[in-house]
C-alpha cells in the first residue's frame, strides 16, 4: 500500500485541527442553544448566510485589523513568549500617531507615512518596558504586559483630557482630526458596496510577508524561533538571548502600533474614547486559531470577523449576538484540544514511516539450538 507524500499529509493534518474544532463548536453551541429554546436551524441559517457587499467590506475591514493584532502576538508565541501587552501597546501607539497626523508636521501622504512610523515606535518602546523587566530582573512578560495595559488605558485617558478635544454636543474627547490631505478614501474592491476596503491594507500584507521572511527565511528568524524551543541549546549555539528576547518584543511591540493605523486613517480620523477596544486580546485567539503561520491566521481572522458580524443580524429575529461570543470562545478551547490530538497523530504516522524503511531483521538464532 502506498503511502501519502508527507507534505500532503501534513497539509491535511494542519487543514484537519481547525476544522475539527469548528465542528466542536457548532455542536456545542447548538446543545447550548437547544439548552435555552433558541431555534437551531435560524440561528446557523442566519450565520452563514451569504452577506450583503455592505457587509462584507465591513468583514474584510475587521479582518484586516484582527490580522495586524494576531501577527503582533504571534512574533512572541514564535519564541515562546506571551506578549499579553498588545492591547495596551496598541492603544498608546494610536493615540501617538493620531496626535501627530492631527499637527500634519508634514502634507498629504507623507503624514501617513511619518504618523506609522511613530505608532510603530510608540508600541515597541512600550513593549521594550517588559522585555527589559524580563531579561534583567526575571519579571514575566505576562505579568508584566498585564499591568503595563492598566498603565496604558491610565496614560491614553490622560493623554485625551490635556491634548484632546470635546465634541459639539458629545461627551466624547478626540484627538484633532487628521487634515483631509491625509484622509485615505479606500478602495473598491467588493463590488456592489458603497463601503470601501481600508487602503491601509497593504500594512496586512506587508506584516505578514515580514513575519514569514524573517522568520522562515532569515538567520534572525532562525535563532528566534530556537531560542523559543530551547533557550540552554540555543546559549550554546552561540545565540544571544537577551538580544533575541528583547527584539522580539519589540517587533511584536511595533506591529502592534500598526493596528490602529487602518481604521484612524480610513474612518476615524482622530482617535477618541471609543476607538476599537479588545484588539490585542482576540488577536490571541486568532494566532492560535491561526497556529501562528501567516497564512492560516488571514483565513483565522476573516473567520472571526464572519461570525461578529453575522451576528448583527441576529437580533432581527430576537436572538442574543452573545451566541458568537460562546461560538468563539468554544472555538478556542477546542482547537487547543483538536491541535494536540493532530499533534499525536501526525507522531504516530512519522513513526510509521520510520519503521516500514528500516530494513527487516533476521529473526534471531539460538546457537546452542541442535539440528
Amino acid at each position: 500500500m502506498t503511502s501519502i507524500h508527507p507534505a500532503l499529509r501534513r497539509l491535511g493534518l494542519s487543514l484537519a485541527a481547525p476544522l475539527l474544532a469548528l465542528v466542536v463548536a457548532i455542536v456545542v453551541t447548538s446543545l447550548v442553544l437547544l439548552a435555552v429554546g433558541d431555534p437551531v436551524g435560524d440561528v446557523w441559517g442566519t450565520m452563514f448566510s451569504v452577506p450583503k457587499p455592505r457587509v462584507l467590506s465591513s468583514i474584510v475591514n475587521n479582518a484586516i485589523v484582527y490580522y495586524l493584532a494576531a501577527i503582533a502576538v504571534a512574533i512572541g508565541f514564535r519564541m515562546n513568549l506571551f506578549n499579553i501587552g498588545v492591547e495596551g501597546q496598541y492603544r498608546v501607539a494610536t493615540f501617538v500617531a493620531a496626535l501627530v497626523a492631527g499637527q500634519a508636521f508634514l502634507p498629504g501622504i507623507l503624514n501617513v507615512v511619518l504618523a506609522i512610523l511613530v505608532a510603530m515606535l510608540a508600541g515597541g518602546l512600550w513593549a521594550a518596558v517588559p522585555a527589559l523587566l524580563k531579561v534583567y530582573k526575571g519579571v514575566s512578560e505576562v505579568i508584566a504586559t498585564i499591568m503595563l495595559n492598566a498603565i496604558a488605558l491610565g496614560v491614553v485617558a490622560y493623554g485625551l483630557k490635556r491634548f484632546g478635544q470635546r465634541e459639539a454636543g458629545s461627551n466624547t474627547r478626540t484627538t484633532t482630526t487628521i487634515p483631509e490631505s491625509s484622509q485615505l478614501d479606500g478602495l473598491q474592491l467588493i463590488p456592489g458596496s458603497p463601503r470601501p476596503v481600508y487602503t491601509l491594507v497593504v500594512l496586512a500584507v506587508l506584516a505578514g510577508l515580514a513575519y514569514w521572511f524573517v522568520l522562515g527565511r532569515t538567520r534572525v528568524g532562525f535563532d528566534l524561533r530556537a531560542t523559543g524551543q530551547s533557550e540552554t541549546a540555543a546559549v550554546a549555539s552561540g545565540v544571544k538571548v537577551r538580544r533575541m528576547v528583547v527584539g522580539a518584543m519589540v517587533a511584536s511591540g511595533a506591529v502592534a502600533g500598526l493596528i490602529g493605523m487602518p481604521a484612524l486613517f480610513g474612518a476615524d480620523h482622530a482617535y477618541g474614547d471609543n476607538f476599537q477596544a479588545g484588539l490585542g486580546f482576540l488577536g490571541i485567539g486568532i494566532a492560535l486559531l491561526g497556529r501562528n503561520h501567516p497564512v492560516g491566521i488571514a483565513f483565522a481572522a476573516l473567520l472571526w470577523s464572519y461570525l461578529d458580524k453575522q451576528s448583527d443580524s441576529l437580533q432581527v429575529k430576537d436572538i442574543s449576538p452573545e451566541i458568537v461570543g460562546i461560538t468563539t470562545a468554544v472555538i478556542l478551547l477546542a482547537v487547543v484540544i483538536a491541535y494536540e490530538i493532530v499533534r499525536r497523530l501526525e507522531r504516530r504516522l512519522e513513526q510509521a514511516d520510520v519503521a516500514r524503511q528500516l530494513p527487516d531483521q533476521p529473526a534471531p538464532t539460538n546457537a546452542g539450538a541442535t539440528a
